[in-house]
């Protein structure tokens, strides 16, 4: 059984979703992570034949919609990230992963794509059986998704460069230079800044995330607009 890890930020007031500040405040962004934050985790319950387990940066106890986050992780395995940099914490999820469920195969996405279907995961989990890795890049250069059928391939990633235009380029080269044989998966958008928020708000009109986006842009846009 494929494990499904979503590698997070606990949503704390100005420690997450800085980049969408402004127009939205630092409380407003940490509201919007929450909701982004709760939708993936729906998505990843609902997808069948996986198991789910977090990654998280930051102190959960901390977040917004702290009780509603605690209610959504009954049953996940909870691991604390551990690690300088993006790539470290990417490489060390997926090894104490490994470690935790040896011989398992490992899909991980982050909270920022609140779009994410279980069919989408689905279909990805399925398209790992037959390839080494699988790796979803965004628009933006970067990547949502990359699953590994040998987790412990992730030590490619702490010489990648996190963050950058070029980091969905560099991963694929990352796990060429391998010898892994990587499939694609579906281009996304990653939420980042306002205008992604807005973009992925309308994908999914009656998410949590969208719900959020809206309470903000009702601050921003006269009501004779709305």
């Amino acid at each position: 059984m494929t494990v499904l890890l979503v590698v997070a930020k606990a949503p704390v007031a100005g420690a997450v979703k800085t980049r969408l500040c402004p127009p939205a405040t630092a409380a407003q962004a940490a509201r919007i992570a929450a909701a982004a934050l709760r939708d993936t985790l729906d998505a990843v319950r609902a997808t069948p034949g996986v198991t789910p387990v977090l990654a998280c940066a930051g102190q959960l106890t901390e977040a917004e919609d702290f009780a509603e986050l605690t209610a959504a992780l009954i049953g996940w395995p909870v691991f604390a990230q551990r690690g300088a940099g993006l790539g470290d914490r990417l490489a060390n999820a997926y090894a104490d992963v490994a470690a935790a469920y040896p011989g398992r195969p490992v899909l991980q996405i982050g909270m920022d794509t609140p779009q994410v279907t279980p069919t989408r995961l689905a279909a990805a989990v399925r398209r790992l059986r037959t390839a080494d890795a699988v790796l979803g890049r965004a628009h933006d250069g970067g990547w949502w998704a990359l699953g590994l059928r040998d987790p412990r391939h992730a030590i490619v990633l702490r010489a990648v460069r996190m963050s950058t235009h070029d980091t969905g380029q560099d991963t694929w080269e990352a796990l060429t230079l391998r010898g892994l044989r990587t499939a694609p998966l579906p281009v996304l958008r990653d939420v980042d800044e306002w205008p992604d928020a807005l973009a992925v708000a309308v994908e999914v009109p009656e998410s949590r995330f969208a719900r959020q986006v809206a309470a903000v842009h009702r601050t921003l846009v006269p009501p004779d607009r709305w």
